[in-house]
């Protein structure tokens, strides 16, 4: 019986059922997989997940908080799948030693134990793809898919404006180059993005190493060592470790992270609602942590951890009641507060600590006195509000990201215009970093694509190298490139691509 069972149910008690479910799975934003369900009534396996889906609403209901807002969807679509095609959970990992070094071919070492979802670079240079998808059992081709994707795809926008002057200043580029060597793709990373305009919720701080925000947690995995670990928990209340005189240091309650960054040794998050969290990473607890205002809409948008010119660490916060805080990193007194008339989206400070570009709801890029907050320089050509931005390691050249499709390159010597403009395939330009070495560029879209750059060739014609990524859902990814190394978003919840540069 079983399995079974619900074959023989009558229509209208199955109707019924759906009718009462279907209400509190909408509140709970699992709708989608009972609909689907509903179509498939008479599918012979439904029972047993039915049951789950039934228990997971109770639970779901229970918590008042959303606790578990985030259990949607390691899920694909059944449509397209066989019965027996959909990904399996992986494998448990097998402890493996520890490695003080480890160079490029270090992927032929985890070919007994690969968990079965993961992609290989042996298996991707025999024609694997990169993300795991089974195209052959599926009823169209990647390159349709992605067809259909981009004729589909809508870009999101605050400011409608003509695109064709900037289509005529963009750079023609030829796709192809080979910068990105492919290591491999793992599923057993979990990210956490809930808005596909949040930023920097993913860091590598080397090649091997990765931040990333998971629920209401921030995960340290390994490339190497393929595990992870966490070093910050924010479900619960969240106590300062350090007092000081002066210190704005206060306790928090449950904070849901909106971006991150980690250097140094150091990790700066910030909150949805303002909330402002700085954490040593070689040290237990959280040192420093408040609430930065009390703004309704006081989202905490960027975060930074530098030193000035005289080597004094900083912190920095950029919310959306359009102010920037600086607070010094060893007594967390304010430095600074610097305001404007626009949220501020991202910030980026120049390797000298001098400059800080400030970018926003404007179509105005500004580039400031980082001591003193005076405007230097207004940036202007981009047609949208700007999210993005990177200083090369010289210290010359900023790029800055935008909604408008595009990423602007300036060169601080001369700001009368632009020294290029790079444009994206479909999508907001919402993650920008140059590498260490200032050799490549990289751009992210906030879906699909991750443009690569050469640097030397003066990003003129054949110079860029096209990362492609399918997505099946309305998941949202997250958009950050580190840059040491350049992990990317994959299908359903998140999977892991890592690789090096040529």
């Amino acid at each position: 019986m079983g399995e079974m069972a619900i074959v023989g149910l009558p229509m209208l008690l199955w109707e019924m059922f759906m009718s009462q479910l279907l209400p509190r799975a909408a509140s709970l934003g699992v709708a989608s997989l009972l609909q689907e369900m509903n179509v498939r009534k008479n599918c012979p396996f439904l029972l047993p997940r039915l049951l789950c889906i039934v228990i997971l609403l109770s639970i779901m209901e229970r918590f008042q908080n959303d606790d578990l807002q985030y259990v949607v969807n390691d899920y694909y679509d059944v449509n397209n799948f066989d019965n027996d095609g959909a990904f399996v959970e992986p494998e448990p990992l097998r402890a493996t030693a520890e490695f003080d070094s480890f160079d490029s071919d270090f992927e032929e070492d985890f070919e007994s134990s690969m968990p079965k979802t993961d992609t290989s670079a042996e298996e991707a240079r025999n024609g694997k793809d990169i993300q795991g998808i089974p195209w052959e059992r599926l009823n169209f081709t990647r390159d349709k898919y992605r067809e259909t994707r981009v004729r589909q795809y809508k870009n999101y926008e605050n400011l409608s404006a003509s695109r064709e002057e900037m289509g005529k200043e963009c750079l023609q580029v030829e796709k192809g180059k080979t910068f990105y060597d492919f290591q491999f793709n793992t599923r057993l990373v979990k990210s956490t993005v809930v808005h596909f305009q949040l930023r920097n919720l993913l860091w590598a701080t080397s090649k091997h190493n990765v931040y990333l925000v998971e629920n209401y947690s921030v995960m340290h995995w390994s490339s190497l060592l393929r595990r992870g670990e966490e070093v910050l928990n924010v479900a619960k209340p969240v106590v300062p470790s350090l007092k000081h005189p002066g210190s704005l240091s206060q306790q928090l309650s449950r904070v849901q992270i909106s971006t991150m960054a980690v250097k140094e040794n150091f990790m700066v998050a910030g909150g949805f609602l303002g909330e402002l969290i700085f954490k040593d990473l070689h040290q237990p607890g959280v040192a420093f942590c408040t609430k930065l205002t009390t703004d309704d809409n006081a989202i905490t948008n960027a975060v930074d951890v530098y030193r000035n010119p005289s080597g004094a660490m900083r912190v920095l916060a950029a919310n959306n009641d359009a102010q920037i805080r600086i607070f010094d990193a060893e007594t967390f007194a304010s430095v600074n507060r610097y305001s404007f008339d626009w949220s501020v989206n991202n910030t980026s400070i120049s390797p000298d600590g001098k400059l800080l570009a400030v970018l926003g709801d404007s179509l105005e890029c500004l580039i400031i006195d980082a001591q003193s907050g005076k405007v230097t320089s207004s940036l202007k050509g981009h047609l949208d509000y700007s999210f993005a931005s990177a200083w090369h390691p010289d210290g010359h050249i900023l790029a800055t990201g935008n909604q408008d499709t595009s990423c602007r390159l300036w060169d601080v010597r001369n700001l009368s215009k632009s020294l290029a403009v790079l444009k994206g395939r479909m999508g907001a330009i919402r993650g920008v970093k140059f590498t260490s070495d200032g050799r490549f560029l990289a751009m992210a879209e906030p879906a699909d694509f991750v443009h690569v750059f050469d640097t030397k060739s003066g990003y003129d014609s054949k110079c860029r190298a096209t990362i492609e990524f399918q997505y099946f859902d309305q998941t949202r990814v997250n958009n950050v490139i580190a840059a040491a190394a350049i992990p990317f978003p994959s299908p359903g919840d998140v999977s892991l691509n890592t690789g090096k540069l040529s």
